[in-house]
């Protein structure tokens, strides 16, 4: 069974390309079993042109799937749903934690758009902590709730808590796990849990090899110690992995990252269309 994988959002677009880009994510995921989209990016405008250039899904979609509450992931959600009233709806049950960015002494929302309730009079949801089959062969990788390497952090996140604020857990991260006949293919929204946690958890749950990584990393604030673990671990105990990298990868992280993988690792900006066997 084919699985293609194409990148609808992203804040690059390829050379000379007619897409637009803009600081959001937005995949979309096909099979023979049907087609969905992990995540919506950051804007209807973005979101629409780029799928009106692409054709097909989310009109003909089986479900929506979200990475994570932040707003450069779910901004486009209500206007998708408006398209598709009563679509599945994948994602954590933490999603709804109201959700801040801290700049000086202000607090900017960037959570989800909509309510618990509004959105569950416009969709079919689908909430929990532990993997869930989407199409055949394709998951989501449920909460990573070990976290014994660093996690993909901002010092802005920031959640209310009593007599305060306190950082985002980051409790509503999860990826995408695509079963293929080499291994895994793990699609990574902002991996704010950790790359290194994530794929721990992805290889633990689904007792495979992981041939492939795409997406955000938010690799984009790691310190020299932090890239030089995640090589180590990539190479060591991964065996150098195929990277499509993207959003939040940052561009230090990238060109580490192929100074030693080489050509196993590519930019993933709008247009990026990877077919899997």
């Amino acid at each position: 069974m084919k699985k293609k994988i194409t990148c609808v959002v992203d804040n690059a677009v390829q050379h000379g390309s007619l897409f637009w880009g803009e600081h959001g994510l937005s995949f979309r995921i096909e099979t023979d079993d049907g087609c969905f989209l992990f995540d919506t990016g950051r804007s209807e405008s973005v979101l629409w042109h780029n799928l009106g250039m692409m054709g097909g899904c989310p009109r003909d979609a089986s479900a929506l799937v979200l990475s994570h509450a932040h707003i450069d992931h779910t901004g486009a959600l209500v206007t998708v749903l408006s398209q598709r009233p009563g679509l599945p709806l994948y994602a954590s049950p933490d999603i709804f934690r109201p959700r801040f960015t801290r700049q000086d002494s202000n607090y900017k929302p960037i959570g989800l758009p909509v309510t618990r309730q509004e959105l569950s009079q416009l969709a079919d949801l689908r909430l929990s902590e532990t993997p869930a089959e989407i199409l055949p062969g394709v998951w989501t990788s449920g909460e990573i709730t070990e976290r014994s390497e660093p996690e993909g952090r901002s010092a802005r996140h920031v959640v209310p808590a009593e007599g305060g604020w306190q950082p985002d857990p980051y409790h509503d991260d999860m990826s995408l796990v695509l079963e293929t006949q080499a291994g895994l293919v793990v699609i990574c929204g902002c991996c704010h849990a950790g790359l290194l946690n994530t794929l721990a958890h992805v290889r633990r749950t689904f007792q495979r090899r992981i041939v492939a990584v795409l997406g955000g990393t938010h690799l984009v604030e790691a310190d020299e110690p932090h890239l030089e673990q995640v090589i180590d671990v990539l190479r060591d105990a991964y065996d150098s992995p195929r990277l499509y990298l993207n959003h939040c990868t940052g561009q230090r992280a990238y060109v580490a990252l192929a100074s030693t993988f080489g050509d196993h690792v590519s930019p993933c900006p709008v247009g990026t269309r990877l077919t899997l066997e």
